[in-house]
């Protein structure tokens, strides 16, 4: 019996030696991101503004503004975007862009975000935001073909273009639809910013930083 409890002893011994070093190793590997707002180490805040392309159409949107939060939970993140002073009752799309303002650079489709009747509006992101953000096209390959049929809207490419690692460490709010630019005040200017291809303008962004050292620039995860 003593030896069965020596034995007993020895592996609650090991086991809890274990847990401690697995504990530790979690801690050691918890993602820390600069620009921490609440002291728990793991997000980052940073806003967006109006874009520069509304320079010339003051009645769109003048109050417009938003704010990001960024969440590092290990292999992804979660960002948070919460926007104001938009149209109410309208309808906006999300991308993660390569710089703030025209030409945009390299564009990635998050999601939708919809104003209420006050004009705010919410969404909530779970994918790759931090420094690691890129798109790759490796070597030049065929498209799907066109999924919409539908000559009012901007046409897919047949093939994509090859690029080395492309960093996208920016933000882009568009209008889901022109026409809710036009009754804003703005113009009717049809871009691809959405998932059918026929979008309106920019109207908030990340424009605060630098073109080249956009806000998910300072995301930093466990692997960096």
């Amino acid at each position: 019996m003593k030896t069965a409890i020596t034995i007993l002893s020895r592996f609650v011994h090991i086991r809890t030696a274990a847990l401690a070093a697995v504990a530790a190793t979690a801690l050691l590997s918890t993602p820390v991101l600069a620009g921490d707002n609440d002291n728990d180490g793991d997000d980052f805040k940073f806003d967006l503004i109006r874009s520069k392309g509304l320079a010339n159409f003051p009645k769109v949107a003048p109050n417009a503004q938003g704010q990001a939060k960024i969440e590092s939970v290990g292999p992804v993140e979660i960002m948070k975007v919460k926007v104001w002073g938009l149209p109410p009752n309208t309808d906006f799309d999300l991308f993660v862009i390569q710089v703030p303002n025209a030409p945009f650079g390299l564009s990635w489709y998050q999601g939708d975000i919809e104003t209420n009747k006050d004009g705010v509006g919410y969404g909530e992101f779970i994918g790759r935001f931090s420094i690691e953000t890129f798109i790759v096209a490796p070597g030049v390959a065929a498209a799907p073909a066109d999924p919409f049929h539908d000559p009012k809207r901007i046409p897919d490419a047949t093939q994509n273009p090859a690029t080395n690692p492309v960093q996208t460490y920016h933000l882009g709010l568009w209008f889901n639809n022109p026409q809710d630019v036009v009754k804003a005040g703005g113009p009717p200017t049809v871009t691809p910013f959405n998932g059918e291809h026929d979008a309106g303008v920019q109207v908030l962004n990340t424009g605060e930083f630098k073109d080249t050292d956009g806000p998910l620039n300072r995301v930093k995860t466990s692997g960096n």
